[in-house]
């Protein structure tokens, strides 16, 4: 009986969430025929239609995360597709219509930027921070004992990737900067994209095409990886008991732990050694290294914060200054991070993936089926490279698949399943050398072919 109350209460929010997205839908469609004169008093303009599509964005995409098929849900990456739709709908306005006053609700077509721009550099922030402060602790211990082995991964997986991208651009109609930009989207990583750009403008051509594959291959790039991690623990029937319990850190002996004198704690959320390893990423993800071809390498904003947050996390302190941040704040701070990244991406996703359909019905279809490779042929290899030749635990096994595709919401994902934040520290061993490879590789795909 308590059963068949829960099923009929799941199919009662997948019905309200269902009848509020509709809704939203009619809405846009009677605002497309507003003219300015005719602005009511039903329609949402400027910073609070930003607000409103923010948390309209994030109510429906929880409900729709939470909607579970054979013990499989999205979890928050469902508000990444509800983010999609939304951006889909910001394009439903004509262009003659004021910029803040499109859409009515989401801010519109031109606002869209502020999802991409603010909203989603703020939630990688918040996320690559916190994922840092968890993994700092056992971090640098981790990766002295397994360094060669997430190289090795790493560089497995960004070449597999590479090489699909090289096939690509032989047998179809398409440049190779376009499957650069499939490249950089199937991995989801904004670095390789700046650089494929960047070697485009150093040339003298347009990045269009460069753009336009990364919107196509950047939404299957997150749901892929995100369902990958899920599934195949159900597919290898995993005892997640037993793959957490070779996560467990070691236990120092009591002489080996060193005495605590009183530290000066800022205050205590912790929001203040965040914001000095934030501040301190995004200066060091700033600096910038010459490579080759006028081309120019750094960590980026995602590179920089995590690697500082991972010092400061493993330090804890600087002198008398306290620098841990409580569990239960970098918890929170984790899945609001997150969930803020995946609306900014999706929003944006969303706009673009209609651009290109509108451009070419038939480079949207060469572009999916090449992101799905790119997606999925790496993440099985490195599974089986890691199982059976590196010999890793399953749980680091699939953190340094995360690391490698450079997926930060596939992250989120694997800490969920695994019900544990120590999968975390194999995503950060093997994530830099992802970054500075996959930089390399599609600025060379973009020069060489």
């Amino acid at each position: 009986m308590e059963n068949q109350k829960k099923k009929s209460l799941k199919w009662l929010w997948i019905a309200i969430a269902l009848v509020v997205v509709a809704g939203i839908g009619v809405w846009c469609g009677l605002n497309a025929k507003i003219t300015d004169a005719d602005k009511g008093t039903l329609n949402v303009f400027g910073l609070p239609a930003l607000l409103t599509g923010l948390f309209i964005i994030t109510a429906l995409g929880y409900l729709l995360g939470r909607i579970t098929v054979k013990g499989v849900n999205l979890g928050t990456a469902g508000v990444f597709l509800v983010a999609i739709l939304f951006g889909y709908l910001c394009t439903l306005i004509p262009s003659d219509l004021p910029v803040l006053g499109s859409l009515h609700l989401s801010a519109g077509v031109g606002n869209t930027v502020y999802y991409k721009s603010v909203i989603q550099n703020v939630g990688l922030v918040l996320f690559v921070g916190s994922v840092g402060f968890i993994a700092g602790p056992k971090f640098f211990r981790d990766l002295k004992k397994n360094f060669k082995t997430y190289i090795f991964m790493g560089v497995v997986i960004i070449a597999i990737g590479a090489a699909l991208a090289v096939v690509f651009t032989l047998v179809s109609p398409y440049g190779s900067d376009f499957w650069a930009g499939i490249l950089s989207g199937s991995l989801t990583t904004t670095p390789g994209y700046s650089a494929a750009q960047e070697a485009m403008k150093a040339m003298g051509l347009s990045d269009t095409l460069v753009t336009i594959g990364h919107a196509i291959a950047y939404p299957f790039g997150v749901i892929g990886v995100v369902l990958f991690v899920q599934l195949l623990p159900r597919f290898v029937k995993a005892d997640m008991n037993y793959e957490r319990s070779l996560l467990k850190p070691e236990v120092l002996a009591a002489t080996e732990k060193k005495e605590e004198k009183k530290l000066f704690v800022c205050d205590d959320f912790g929001f203040t050694p965040l914001a000095l390893a934030i501040v301190s990423g995004l200066i060091l993800g700033g600096i910038k290294i010459p490579l080759f071809s006028g081309v120019n390498f750094s960590l980026g904003t995602t590179g920089g914060v995590l690697i500082m947050c991972l010092v400061f996390g493993h330090f804890g302190r600087i002198g008398k200054l306290s620098l841990e941040i409580p569990a239960a704040t970098v918890k929170t701070l984790k899945e609001l991070g997150l969930m803020l990244f995946l609306i900014g991406a999706g929003v944006d996703g969303g706009v673009s993936l209609v651009s290109a359909i509108g451009n070419d019905g038939a480079i949207v279809a060469w572009g999916f089926v090449g992101g799905v490779a790119m997606t999925i042929v790496p993440m099985i290899v490195g599974f089986f490279l890691g199982k059976y030749v590196l010999k890793l635990p399953l749980l680091n096994n699939l953190g340094s698949i995360t690391g490698g595709m450079t997926s930060t919401p596939a992250l989120g994902t694997l800490i969920s399943t695994a019900e544990t934040d120590d999968v975390a520290g194999a995503y950060a061993s093997t994530y830099p050398i992802a970054l500075v490879l996959i930089v390399i590789a599609c600025n060379l795909l973009v020069n060489l072919l």
